[in-house]
Parts: structure tokens; sequence; C-alpha cells
């Protein structure tokens, strides 16, 4: 009986040149398609992570700008300078009346305003 079945099967399940080919064409039409869509979600995938990799880096770098602004504010809080002032000078056996000539002779010689040099230290040498 189980012959029967698979010659019935077997007579019936041949299809013509055009069956096949219409359904090889069904057939590469999909697999095509599923590449496609495939590919498409790859592509949209791709594109997100890398919005939000330039996100990152966006608020990084934004950051890290902020960073010596917040880091130079109590510097600035701390320590007030005159208009024109040069900061702090390091003062090595040297007193204060002698820097500030010795300061006032270097600004006439170089035809500067005084508040336009930047002195970092001072030494006597002996």
């Amino acid at each position: 009986m189980n012959d029967i079945i698979l010659a019935a099967a077997s007579e019936s399940d041949k299809l013509s040149i055009g069956e096949s080919g219409v359904t090889a064409i069904f057939g590469y039409l999909v697999v095509f398609s599923g590449l496609a869509l495939l590919m498409a979600l790859i592509y949209i995938v791709g594109a997100v992570f890398i919005a939000k990799d330039k996100k990152a880096k966006a608020a990084a770098e934004a950051a890290k700008a902020a960073e010596p602004a917040k880091a130079e504010a109590p510097k600035a809080a701390q320590a007030k300078l005159a208009p024109g002032s040069a900061g702090h000078i390091k003062l090595y056996d040297v007193p204060d009346k002698e820097a500030a000539m010795v300061m006032a002779i270097v600004a006439d010689k170089m035809q500067k305003p005084l508040n336009e040099l930047h002195f970092i230290s001072i030494k006597e040498v002996k």
C-alpha cells in the first residue's frame, strides 16, 4: 500500500519546465529580499551606534572643556590680582624694596610698562 501512495505522489509532484522556472524565480526573490532586509538592518544598527559614539565623544569633549574652567575658578577666587599685576614672584634672599627697584630698572631699560612684564623669581647672585 505504501508503494501505491509513493507512486501516486511522484506522479503528481512532477513540475513542468515553466512551473519549475516560476518556482525558482520566487525562491530567488525570497532569498534576495531576505538578504536585502538583513543588509538594511545592519546599516541601520551601524548608524545608531555611530550616532551614539558621536554623542559620547561630544559629551566627553564638553566635559573636558569645562574641567579646566572649573579648575581655574578656585585659583582666581583665591588670589585676585590687581589690574596689570603679574602675579606672585619668588624672592630668594632679596628684600621686597630691592626687588621692586630691580623690577623698575628692568622695565625702564626695556622701555616697557611694568604691568606688561612677568617676573617669575628674583635671586641675589653672590
